[in-house]
C-alpha cells in the first residue's frame, strides 16, 4: 500500500512540474481515449455520414491515416495486412468492431478471421460482407483530401476482385466518414488540449528571452535547435522542423518563400531584430502548431516601438475577424472571402492560411486559404466547419514601416475550438511581442 502511495505521490509530482507524464501512463490515456472514440463517437459518425460498413486496410509500414489512429499506443504500426471492419446495423441496432488479422488489434477490435476456414485474409473480409450484407460499404479514397485517401492502390484491386460481385456497385469513398473520424474532438481530448497549447507557449517564452538568446553571439540556428532539444527533454516530439526568422531595419524584403525555403542560415540575432517562431508539440496522438514574435531590445529601450506595436495589433485584429466568421456549416471558402473583404474594408493588408488541428499538425477538415491561394481552395476549402474541431488560426498582416523604409509582415498562429458555443482560444493567443530582455517588475525581478 505504501509503494502505491508513493507511486502516486510521485506521479502527480510529475505532473505538477513537467505535466509530461511518463510513457505508460501516456499508453493508457491514448488506449482508454480510443476506446471510447470506437465505441461512442464512431457508430454516431456513421449515422452521421450514412455508412453502415467502413473497411480499412493497411499494410505494415504504409499506414493509412485513419487506421494508424485507430491502431493502440504499443503498436508502432499495422502488422502484415491489417484490415479492420466496422459495421452498423441500424435495425437491429448492432454495431460491431472487427480485425481482419491474426491477432485482437487492442482491447477494443476482436480478430475475426478463422484462418482454417479462410486461408485468403480477402475471403474473410468476403464472408463477413456476404453475412452481414451492408448497404453501403465505405473505404478511404478521396481526390480532394489526403487524410481520407489512405486504400493504396493494390489493396484495392485485391479487395474489389474479391468481394462478392453484388456487392461490388455498393462501394463508395468513405470520405466525409474519415474526416469526420479525424477532426471530431471528444470532451476527453478537449480537456486535455490546454495542457498541450500551454506547454508549447511555455517553451516559446523560454526561448524568447535571455536565457536562450544573447545578441550579437546567437543563432537563429542555435534557436531553432535549443527548441528542439527542449522538446525533446521533456519526452515530448515535435511534428515539424521549428524555424526562427528575423525581420530587422535592413534592406532585405520579407516575404512567405524567403521564410521558408530561402531563410539565410545561422544568422546572427542582433538588437532592434524582430524575431519570429513556428513551432508544434506532439503529445498523446495530439499536436500544437503555433507561431508567435519577439522583439531584441536596443541599448537605452525599455519598451516596444510603437510602430511594431501597431503593426503587431493588425494581426490579432485580423484574428478577430477570421474567427468572427467561424460557424457550423459554413465553408472554409466561405469563410476565407468573407475575412478578406472585412480586412480590406479596413485597411489592412491580409494573408489567411488556417487550418484544422488534431491527430495530424495540418489536419482533416476544412481548409481557409493556402498563403499562395488566396482566392480559395478548391475541394477542401468548400468543405463545411463542423463543430467539436480545434484549428490552428495561421494568417498575416503586411505593414509599411517608414522607419525601416519597408514593409514587415506579422505572422501569428494560435490554436483555438469551435463548438456549439462558438470559437475560443484554447489557451489564449499573443497579445504583445515577447521582449528580449524580458523588463523587470517593480521589485526587479
Amino acid at each position: 500500500m505504501r509503494t502505491c502511495i508513493l507511486a502516486l505521490f510521485s506521479f502527480l509530482h510529475l505532473q505538477a512540474h513537467s505535466q509530461v507524464i511518463p510513457l505508460r501512463e501516456q499508453a493508457n490515456v491514448i488506449n482508454e481515449i480510443l476506446g471510447e472514440r470506437l465505441n461512442n463517437l464512431l457508430p454516431s459518425l456513421m449515422l452521421e455520414t450514412g455508412i453502415d460498413m467502413w473497411v480499412l486496410v493497411s499494410r505494415e509500414y504504409n499506414e493509412d491515416p485513419v487506421l494508424e489512429t485507430m491502431l493502440p499506443a504499443e503498436w508502432m504500426s499495422a502488422r502484415r495486412r491489417t484490415i479492420l471492419v466496422f459495421y452498423r446495423n441500424a435495425q437491429k441496432g448492432s454495431y460491431e468492431k472487427l480485425a481482419i488479422a491474426r491477432y485482437n488489434v487492442g482491447e477494443h477490435i476482436k480478430a475475426s478471421w478463422d484462418m482454417q476456414k479462410f486461408p485468403d485474409q480477402w475471403d474473410a473480409l468476403a464472408d463477413i460482407i456476404q453475412t452481414r450484407k451492408p448497404a453501403k460499404i465505405g473505404i478511404n479514397t478521396s481526390k480532394h483530401h489526403a487524410h481520407a485517401d489512405g486504400l493504396d492502390h493494390t489493396d484495392h484491386q485485391e479487395m474489389m476482385a474479391k468481394i462478392p460481385a453484388a456487392f461490388r456497385n455498393k462501394v463508395e469513398s468513405a470520405e466525409d466518414l474519415a474526416i469526420r473520424w479525424l477532426e471530431t474532438r471528444t470532451e476527453r481530448e478537449m480537456s486535455i488540449y490546454p495542457q498541450l497549447v500551454a506547454i508549447t507557449h511555455r517553451i516559446i517564452d523560454e526561448g524568447f528571452s535571455e536565457n536562450v538568446i544573447t545578441p550579437g553571439i546567437t543563432t537563429t540556428d542555435d534557436v531553432v535547435w535549443w527548441f528542439r532539444e527542449k522538446i525533446r527533454g521533456m519526452g515530448l516530439e515535435t511534428w515539424f522542423q521549428p524555424s526562427v526568422a528575423v525581420q530587422r531595419n535592413d534592406p532585405e524584403n520579407f516575404e512567405h518563400l524567403r521564410s521558408f525555403s530561402n531563410r539565410p542560415a545561422g544568422e546572427i540575432i542582433r538588437p532592434g531584430d524582430l524575431l519570429h517562431v513556428d513551432i508544434g508539440i506532439s503529445y498523446l496522438r495530439l499536436n500544437t502548431d503555433i507561431q508567435q514574435h519577439a522583439y531584441v531590445l536596443r541599448a537605452g529601450e525599455t519598451s516596444l516601438p510603437p510602430y511594431l506595436k501597431a503593426a503587431f495589433a493588425k494581426s490579432n485584429r485580423l484574428q478577430d475577424i477570421l474567427t468572427s466568421n467561424y460557424a457550423e456549416g459554413k465553408t472554409g471558402n466561405l469563410v476565407l472571402a468573407a475575412s478578406l473583404e472585412q480586412a480590406k474594408k479596413e485597411g489592412i493588408t491580409a494573408s489567411i492560411y488556417t487550418h484544422p488541428l488534431g491527430y495530424h499538425g495540418h489536419a482533416a477538415g476544412s481548409t481557409i486559404g493556402l498563403w499562395d491561394q488566396q482566392g480559395g481552395v478548391p475541394g477542401a476549402g468548400d468543405y463545411p466547419l463542423h463543430n467539436r474541431t480545434a484549428w490552428s488560426i495561421e494568417l498575416n498582416t503586411a505593414t509599411d514601416i517608414p522607419e525601416w523604409k519597408k514593409s514587415i509582415r506579422i505572422m501569428l498562429e494560435e490554436d483555438g475550438y469551435l463548438d456549439k458555443h462558438g470559437f475560443r482560444y484554447i489557451n489564449g493567443r499573443q497579445k504583445e511581442i515577447h521582449l528580449i530582455p524580458k523588463p523587470k517588475d517593480s521589485r526587479g525581478n
